[in-house]
């Protein structure tokens, strides 16, 4: 893996050719090193920004640092010898990294493919070492998600006493998302975990006249952002032979066949093409083959 740095001029003086020649020493003594230490897991949100922190323990007084993206792509992003910091080097992240006194490294707007892992090899006065590798993940904000009440139609003519309810939530062009409901008006979520469905897409509710003014919310979430949707699904009970409203056959119809649908693909995921046979067993084995480097992500 060859790196090539952005300079201004084409001779390089001494003191940065010592650099370099630093650099490549500080590269290969790493490969001797021990299992870096794996950091947390930071999040940050499209065309915002995030600090990854280069974490020193006590007494480690830092004489050089490396910052290098490791996935997808192997990638020097940033240096820091004999007190100069240095982020002009040929990446994705050209630009858009900024490397702190503290040499933790920022990254700013964030792109869709900045997700990966990246490692930061300390040195300190005393030629000890330390890698530290960290994972970054990317999200979208979350979009307002829509909800839909589904009721279940009966055939009396005078409005029911009673009013059962599937509320179906979805965030529209996500994933990597959470669901949860809230019954508004009261201190706690007030949510029973068996009244959720499809991880915790959908909600079962029973509603009475005593109900009329109540309202339900669904949160959708990620790491970084989240939006809120809320309805009243007792206005939807007195209108079940209206033209638009759902009844609970729409939602099974809905429902049902996708769950099915995920399961049959799980099935298959796990058992084609190993489900018999030593044919296929070997074919298996032999797709496994070792990664010099995994990514988190």
């Amino acid at each position: 893996m060859f790196w090539t740095g952005v300079v201004e001029r084409a001779c390089w003086p001494l003191w940065r050719r010592m650099a370099m020649w630093s650099l490549w020493s500080l590269l290969l003594w790493e490969a001797l090193l021990p299992a870096a230490v794996h950091g947390a897991q930071v999040h940050g949100q499209i065309g915002g920004s995030v600090l990854l922190a280069a974490e020193c323990p006590p007494g480690f007084q830092v004489r050089e640092a490396i910052w290098r993206s490791l996935w997808p792509s192997e990638e020097l992003v940033a240096t820091f010898f004999r007190g100069a910091p240095e982020t002009l080097y040929h990446s994705r992240f050209l630009g858009r990294a900024q490397l702190h006194k503290n040499l933790s490294l920022a990254l700013q707007p964030l792109e869709s493919g900045d997700s990966g892992n990246f490692s930061v090899l300390l040195v300190d006065t005393g030629g000890r070492a330390r890698t530290q590798i960290l994972q970054l993940k990317v999200h979208d904000a979350v979009p307002r998600p829509v909800v839909q009440v589904f009721i279940a139609v009966s055939g009396d003519a005078q409005p029911p006493k009673t009013c059962q309810v599937l509320l179906s939530c979805w965030a529209p062009n996500i994933s990597d998302i959470t669901y949860s409901w809230r019954r508004e008006g009261t201190t706690d979520f007030g949510i029973e975990p068996s009244s959720l469905f499809t991880d915790g897409q959908v909600l079962k509710v029973s509603l009475g006249p005593g109900d009329k003014s109540v309202a339900y919310s669904c949160t959708v979430s990620n790491p970084v952002s989240r939006d809120v949707a809320t309805v009243t699904p007792w206005e939807s009970c007195h209108h079940e032979a209206a033209p638009g409203k759902s009844s609970y056959k729409d939602m099974v119809l809905v429902v049902v066949p996708v769950a099915l649908l995920l399961t049959l693909a799980g099935l298959l995921s796990v058992w084609h093409p190993c489900y018999s046979g030593k044919k296929q067993k070997d074919i298996c084995t032999d797709r496994v083959a070792p990664e010099t480097e995994n990514p988190l992500v």
